[in-house]
């Protein structure tokens, strides 16, 4: 999809297209001859030509002022669509890096022969039988994929989290609104809190109880800004007892109270 289709095709749809969304799928969002703002879970990103951002399903993103002259690209694809080989590769797994990837050189024309490879299989659909034109598409992706994969500048490349890690991982995001205890999280693994906080700090820098948190904080501003939830429904579906324990979790973390921050906007620029 063209960037510069997304302005009108939201006006066409009586939508608002600086409003937050928060799509179930990935999207690999590619500017090409004109910069580009967004937001993506509150952090605000200056997307220059030739760069692209990652922005994974559940997350909250925005689009900025200059939206309407965009000139890019959005490659959208579900969950599950890549095969687990490019998936563990490209290290799609969490913890991810959040920032902006710029190919250089040879990964350049890389990404820019395997877009233009994928925007022409994407046109033929009716050339080839359906499975076989879903299978094409998903090689295409997973070349895209890995080309951008590469380009993370003379950042380290991050390590794989270890198996602790991932089951924790998916524990707390399945669970997170259930429990914020790191024993209840041991106990249901059958880990000890502190194998936990080792896994948590090997993989994050943050410990168990750290992480756990981080993700209700995650989840709660995502709630402010997109569902439009009461913030007693807001923590209500986060599992706290009330609405002030809510609030004094909420403060001591940002700052500010849940309604000061959902009317507040995204101005950390990366």
């Amino acid at each position: 999809m063209e960037l510069a289709d997304l302005y009108e095709r939201a006006r066409r749809h009586g939508n608002d297209p600086y409003a937050p969304l928060r799509p179930s799928f990935h999207q690999l969002i590619g500017a090409r001859d004109r910069p580009l703002l967004m937001a993506v879970d509150f952090v605000e990103y200056a997307l220059r030509p030739g760069s692209w951002l990652w922005i994974r399903p559940g997350q909250v993103q925005r689009f900025g002022p200059d939206l309407p002259a965009a000139d890019g690209v959005i490659v959208l694809f579900e969950a599950g669509f890549l095969p687990p080989a490019t998936v563990a590769a490209a290290h799609m797994d969490p913890p991810y890096e959040q920032r902006p990837l710029i190919p250089e050189g040879p990964d350049a024309e890389g990404v820019r022969l395997a877009l233009d490879h994928l925007r022409y299989e994407y046109g033929q659909q009716a050339s080839l039988p359906l499975q076989t034109h879903a299978e094409v598409l998903r090689a295409l992706v997973s070349v895209l994929v890995m080309r951008l994969a590469q380009a993370r500048g003379p950042a380290p490349r991050p390590a794989a989290p270890s198996e602790v890690f991932r089951r924790f991982h998916a524990a707390v995001e399945r669970d997170h609104a259930v429990t914020r205890r790191v024993e209840d999280y041991a106990a249901a693994l059958g880990y000890s809190p502190r194998t936990l906080t080792r896994a948590a700090s090997s993989a994050t820098g943050r410990t168990a109880k750290q992480y756990i948190d981080d993700r209700v904080l995650l989840e709660a501003k995502r709630l402010l800004r997109h569902s439009g939830l009461p913030a007693k429904e807001v923590a209500d579906r986060l599992g706290f007892v009330d609405a002030s324990d809510f609030t004094k979790f909420f403060r001591l973390r940002t700052g500010v109270t849940p309604g000061a921050f959902r009317s507040g906007t995204d101005m950390d620029i990366r």
